[in-house]
């Protein structure tokens, strides 16, 4: 069985940050990056809030030159996804898709979560152009314009009055009559001239001929007065929450009641001596590229200095 000092599970910003200081501590890191290497981020078109990129950048194209980063100090890239983790005795022992078994002595996961998609065909069909799952990463290209979120919780109450302070109208499209959000965000979005909010309203898809043109819902669907009317809107936000990457790792790692990874203390430690999460896998809140990238710095530094404990 291959024996190596540090696997990194997973790639996107944290993994291949994490990657890039696993390697130059000379840790020899294994990185496995899962069938979409570079995460989420590969999926989006521009860029524009990552540092160091004054007129934005392409988000493949910036994983592409983290993945390139990493390889110059050493690390071991590989593709293919990790299907089994072992924890219950050291070096935990991975399963690979091909059915390869790895022994790691300390861990990095960063395999990420992914947005929740109302299921509508269209929501694929206009990704990247029109629908976002990301405000803050999104919000700026539509200023002054119309756009529409859907959620009712916390995070859709943020998404919209973020986008508040850009758009020039903002719907919020909320399936149940009250938003589920807490009292001071239902005020914040209540107080917002700009936030519409409407209730007991869903989306039965989108239109458009260069992008989204607007959006066709339905009130009360399915009650006597059932009404479908068309939405005219410029962006589309999805703000229903994120899944978490962690099927494998729910009967030995600590996971919130989301299951997101816990992390305990001042470092990206889990339960789990070794074991270091970063990226949005273990963060419920931000879900942002830059931040991710600071937590698989942290993870791998984490990594060193256990190792480094141990003597290795």
């Amino acid at each position: 069985m291959e024996h190596i000092k540090c696997l990194i599970i997973g790639s996107g910003p944290a993994g291949y940050t994490a990657a890039i200081y696993a390697g130059r501590a000379n840790l020899q890191p294994v990185e496995y990056c899962g069938m979409q290497a570079g995460g989420q981020l590969t999926q989006t078109t521009i860029v524009d809030n990552f540092p160091g990129y004054p007129n934005g950048v392409d988000g493949n194209q910036m994983m592409i030159e983290l993945r390139e980063q990493a390889k110059r100090f050493g690390v071991d890239m590989r593709d293919g996804e990790i299907i089994k983790a072992d924890f219950s005795q050291k070096p935990y022992v991975f399963t690979t898709d091909r059915n390869e078994e790895i022994a790691a002595d300390s861990v990095i996961i960063a395999t990420g979560a992914t947005a929740k998609f109302l299921g509508l065909p269209d929501e694929q069909k206009y990704m990247g152009q029109g629908v976002s799952a990301c405000a803050t990463c999104d919000g700026f290209f539509y200023r002054k314009k119309v756009v529409a979120v859907v959620g009712g919780g916390d995070t859709a109450c943020e998404e919209a009055h973020y986008l508040s302070g850009l758009c020039s109208k903002v719907y919020m499209i909320v399936r149940k009559p009250y938003l589920r959000a807490s009292e001071a965000m239902k005020r914040r979005v209540e107080a917002a001239e700009n936030i519409e909010i409407l209730y007991e309203t869903n989306t039965l898809g989108l239109y458009g001929d260069n992008g989204v043109e607007g959006a066709h819902v339905v009130y009360r669907k399915g009650e006597s007065d059932e009404r479908q009317y068309d939405l005219t809107i410029d962006g589309f936000f999805l703000a229903i929450g994120h899944k978490p990457q962690t099927a494998i790792f729910k009967d030995s790692i600590a996971l919130d009641e989301q299951g997101f990874i816990k992390i305990e203390g001042q470092t990206q430690a889990t339960n789990i001596e070794g074991v270091f999460a970063a990226g949005d896998v273990c963060d419920p809140h931000y879900q942002q590229a830059i931040i991710a990238a600071g937590t698989g710095a942290k993870a791998a530094l984490d990594a060193q200095a256990y190792l480094s404990e141990l003597g290795e």
